[in-house]
């Protein structure tokens, strides 16, 4: 059928485009981040706190990814990295054509983080990949714990989880372990990170990961 033609064709060009991204951020030693989640996940505030406390150590920027607004942007852009907005006007995600165009304005000589916050959805960003090293989602515990089994295809594309908000575990009379086994019943090697974006909680291994990620993409980069 002509639709399935058509679709083979986005995605094709998508891949072109995608490894074209890597190949790019591979040369200039850049870590990049794909950031995932459904809206108000609290990934924009995972993305401030991170900028203030990596901020003086890693020359970061920021991909945004909205549908019509820059708020987001303004709010990182105002922790000091340098902010890329892209608007879909209504596309339910970011693809890798848009990103490619995001960094032809971007000085990537000077930066060793890119992080990419993509569009608040757990369907559509799953299917595009845009160049990048990681995926990274945020599941608010807010969220329940059914997530993982409802969209696994967004939890099966990660290898990072960053399980945010458990300063309202108690209040939700919610276990952290039983969100991380409805997590590894879906992707049993993702890693599962509990955070708190509001108190700080559990933000220093995500720090910590980021570190290593950036050293090693570094001496990859050095090596080629």
């Amino acid at each position: 059928m002509v639709t399935v033609k058509l679709m083979e064709n986005v995605m094709k060009a998508n891949e072109a485009a995608a490894e074209a991204n890597a190949r790019r951020m591979e040369e200039a030693g850049i870590f990049a981040v794909d950031m995932m989640s459904s809206p108000g996940s609290g990934k924009t505030t995972i993305l401030e706190r991170t900028l203030d406390a990596l901020g003086g150590e890693l020359r970061t920027a920021v991909i945004e990814g909205d549908l019509y607004t820059s708020r987001d942007a303004e709010r990182v852009e105002a922790r000091g990295a340098q902010v890329v907005q892209i608007n879909t006007g209504g596309a339910c995600h970011l693809d890798a054509k848009v990103v490619q165009q995001a960094l032809e304005s971007m000085d990537l000589q000077g930066h060793d983080l890119l992080f990419i916050e993509n569009v608040g959805n757990l369907i559509c960003p799953a299917g595009y990949r845009l160049g990048e090293s990681e995926r990274v989602m945020v599941l608010s515990v807010t969220e329940g714990v059914d997530k993982p089994e409802k969209y696994p295809a967004m939890f099966r594309s990660c290898s990072v989880a960053l399980v945010n908000k458990i300063d309202l575990l108690e209040v939700l009379e919610m276990d952290i372990r039983e969100v991380a086994d409805e997590i590894r019943r879906v992707n049993p090697r993702m890693k599962i990170l509990p955070v708190s974006a509001r108190t700080g909680e559990g933000m220093e291994a995500w720090y910590e990961w980021l570190r290593v990620e950036v050293r090693r993409t570094r001496k990859s980069a050095v090596r080629a």
